[in-house]
C-alpha cells in the first residue's frame, strides 16, 4: 500500500499548536512519508527491549488535538530529520522545540480563566502511551492531590483573589512536576541502570525550576518517552560538546551491539557502574584507562580502538584549552603585561598577550618576527574583539624595544594616535599606499636595525600599489630586516592577492573571539567547535606561535 499523507486535527482555535501540527506533517513529508511502525523502528527499544514510543503514540502525535509531549515530539522529530536528509538534525529538534514552547504558552493564556484539573483530567490518555511496560506498577496520587488542591472552594462564599489562584496554579506545577518524577521513577523500576541514571539527572539538573513553569496546564507524558538524555532535563553544554558526544557516541554503540548495561560493564571493565553513569549523563571525560579496559573487554579491532583514543585526546585538549581560557584575567594594563615578558626575548619580539600555558603562572607570549617561514603575523576577528587593540599592544611593544615601525591605518583607528611616537617612520592613513612611499619607508632597513609594518584593516589595502613591496618584504623580510603585522575582519579577509596569501604562510597570528572556523586558516591551526562561535569579548582571544598549539591569551589595554 502506497504511503498517505494522515489526517490533520481541526486547530483552528488554537493556531500556535496548529502551526506546530502542520509542520510536523510536512517533515513527515519530506522524509518520504513513513508509517507510524516505521518511525517507532527507528525510534528504537530501550534497555529492556521496550519500544521507546510505540506506532499508537506517533499516531497520536500527528492526528490529535492536544499537544504533544516534548520527549515524545523530540525522538519524532530527529528521526524525520535524518530520514530527510537534513544536514542539521539537532538545528531541527531546536526549531521543534520552540514551536512547542510557544504552544505551552498558548495553552495556559486560553486555560488561565479554568481550573488546571480540568486539563488534567482531559490529559489523562497522554500519561501511559508506551508499551505496557509499567501497567502493574503501583499508582501515585498526584492528580488526585492536585484536583483537590485547585478545586478547594473558597470559604465564606469568598472569590478568590489574583493572589490565591496564582498560588494555586503554582501549586498545581508543582504537583505535575512531583508527578512526572514519580511516573519516571516507577517506569524505570525494574531497570535500576536506567534508573540510577533518571535519580542522578533529576538531582543535578537546575532545569526542573525551568520545567515547573512549564508543566502549568497539561501533565507531562510518561517519562519512559523521555529517556536518560532528555533535553528537559538540560545542564550547560560542555566546551568539549562536539568531541565528547562523538566520543560518548562511538561508547554506546559498542556498548548496545553487546547489549551491556552499565552493571555489566563495571563488571567487564573493573570501573564502577556510577563512573560510567556520571560521564555518560554529566557529558564529563571518561579516564582514559577506562577506555583502555573497555576496549580490550569488548575485543575492539585496532582502528576502533585507535579512533576511541583519538576522540579522547582531542575532548581533552578542547576541556584543557577551555580550563586556560577561563582562568585568563578580565583584562591587564600594557605595563603589567610587559613585566612578564622574558626578559630575553629578541629585540624583534612582539607582545601579543598574557596567558598560562602549562601552568598557574601568568607569562606574556607573542612571536619573534625574526624567525619562522615567513616574517608575519596575523591578527583577525569580527568586530568589536579588539583588533586595533592588539595591533596598539603590539606596536607599543616593538618601539619598547627599540625596533622602528611603519604604521597602515586607512580607516578610523587607534593605531594613528602612535603616529608622533619616536620610532615611528611613517604613518600611511589613506585607503591606499603608493608604491615609492613604502619602499623610501622601508630603505632603513637590516637585521640590524628592523622596522615592521603594523597595518589595520589590511582587507582594504589588499590591492593598494604598494602591493609589491609587501610581496616582498613576505619574501626576503628576514634578509632585508622588515616584517608585517596585520589585522582584518575574519569575514572580509580574502586571500585574493599574493601578497595576502602570503601571510597565511606565517602559520602563527591571533583569533580574537573566533565566530567560523576558516578564521583558523590565517594562523595556520584548525580551530574546532569548542573554540570557535563563542560570545564576542573584546580583548580574548587564541594565540597560535607556530607550534600546533592553541593558547588562550588577554590582549593588554
Amino acid at each position: 500500500m502506497a504511503a498517505q499523507p494522515w489526517k490533520r486535527p481541526e486547530l483552528a482555535d488554537q493556531p500556535d499548536l496548529k502551526n506546530l501540527n502542520d509542520e510536523l506533517h510536512d517533515l513527515r513529508l519530506d522524509a518520504g512519508l513513513p508509517s507510524a511502525r516505521t518511525i517507532r523502528d527507528r525510534v528504537g527499544k530501550d534497555a529492556q527491549d521496550y519500544w521507546i514510543v510505540n506506532h499508537q503514540a506517533v499516531l497520536d502525535t500527528f492526528q490529535k488535538p492536544d499537544r504533544p509531549p516534548w520527549g515524545r515530539l523530540e525522538v519524532i522529530v530527529r528521526v524525520l530529520a535524518e530520514v530527510g536528509g537534513h544536514d542539521d538534525a539537532d538545528g531541527e529538534v531546536n526549531r521543534f522545540k520552540g514551536m512547542w514552547k510557544r504552544v505551552v504558552r498558548e495553552t495556559v493564556t486560553q486555560a488561565s480563566v479554568q481550573p488546571p484539573a480540568d486539563s488534567t483530567s482531559a490529559d489523562n490518555d497522554d500519561v501511559d502511551d508506551t508499551a505496557d511496560t509499567a501497567e502493574d506498577l503501583p499508582k501515585q496520587g498526584t492528580k488526585n492531590s492536585a484536583r483537590r488542591a485547585t478545586e478547594e472552594p473558597p470559604t465564606d462564599g469568598e472569590t478568590p483573589s489574583s493572589r490565591e489562584k496564582a498560588a494555586a496554579q503554582f501549586n498545581y506545577a508543582e504537583e505535575s512536576l512531583k508527578g512526572l518524577i514519580l511516573n519516571a521513577a516507577q517506569a524505570l523500576w525494574y531497570d535500576k541502570d536506567a534508573l540510577r541514571v533518571f535519580l542522578g539527572v533529576v538531582r543535578r539538573s537546575e532545569g526542573f525550576a525551568r520545567m515547573a513553569d512549564a508543566a502549568e496546564e497539561r501533565r507531562p507524558a510518561n517519562a519512559t518517552f523521555y529517556g536518560v538524555k532528555s533535553r528537559e532535563f538540560e545542564v550547560p553544554k560542555s566546551p568539549a560538546r562536539l568531541e565528547l558526544v562523538t566520543l560518548h557516541r562511538r561508547l554506546d554503540e559498542h556498548r548496545l551491539k553487546r547489549e551491556w548495561s552499565f552493571t555489566d560493564m563495571e563488571s567487564q571493565t573493573g570501573v564502577s557502574s556510577d563512573a560510567w553513569i556520571r560521564w555518560y549523563t554529566h557529558d564529563e571525560l571518561p579516564e582514559r584507562d577506562a577506555l583502555v579496559a573497555f576496549s580490550h573487554m569488548a575485543g575492539l579491532q585496532t582502528e576502533d580502538h585507535v579512533l576511541l583514543l583519538g576522540l579522547w585526546d582531542t575532548a581533552r585538549a578542547a576541556l584543557e584549552a577551555q580550563k586556560r581560557w577561563d582562568a585568563l584575567p578580565p583584562s591587564i594594563s600594557f605595563d603589567e603585561a610587559w613585566s612578564l615578558r622574558d626578559p630575553a626575548a629578541p629585540r624583534i619580539w612582539a607582545l601579543a598577550g598574557v596567558g598560562r600555558a602549562g601552568g598557574e603562572i601568568l607569562t606574556a607570549y607573542g612571536p619573534n618576527l625574526a624567525s619562522g617561514t615567513v616574517p608575519a603575523f596575523a591578527v583577525a576577528g569580527p568586530p568589536g574583539s579588539g583588533r586595533s587593540t592588539a595591533l596598539v599592544t603590539i606596536a607599543r611593544s616593538l618601539l619598547a624595544s627599540g625596533t622602528q615601525i611603519v604604521l597602515a591605518a586607512p580607516r578610523s583607528s587607534p593605531l594613528r594616535e602612535l603616529a608622533d611616537r619616536d620610532g615611528v617612520v611613517a604613518c600611511f592613513d589613506q585607503e591606499d599606499i603608493g608604491h615609492d612611499e613604502l619602499e623610501e619607508a622601508l630603505s632603513g632597513a637590516s637585521p640590524q636595525e628592523p622596522i615592521v609594518v603594523v597595518m589595520d584593516d589590511a582587507e582594504v589595502l589588499d590591492e593598494c600599489d604598494a602591493r609589491r613591496v609587501l610581496r616582498n618584504l613576505l619574501e626576503h623580510g628576514f634578509d632585508e630586516g622588515t616584517a608585517l603585522i596585520l589585522a582584518g575582519d575574519e569575514d572580509k579577509l580574502r586571500p585574493h592577492f599574493p601578497w595576502l596569501d602570503g601571510v597565511k604562510k606565517a602559520h602563527r597570528g591571533l583569533l580574537l573571539s573566533p565566530q567560523k572556523r576558516q578564521a583558523g586558516d590565517w594562523i595556520g591551526i584548525k580551530t574546532g567547535d569548542s573554540v570557535v562561535g563563542n560570545p564576542v569579548i573584546p580583548g580574548r582571544g587564541w594565540l597560535h606561535l607556530g607550534d600546533g598549539n592553541l593558547l588562550a591569551v588577554t590582549v593588554p589595554c
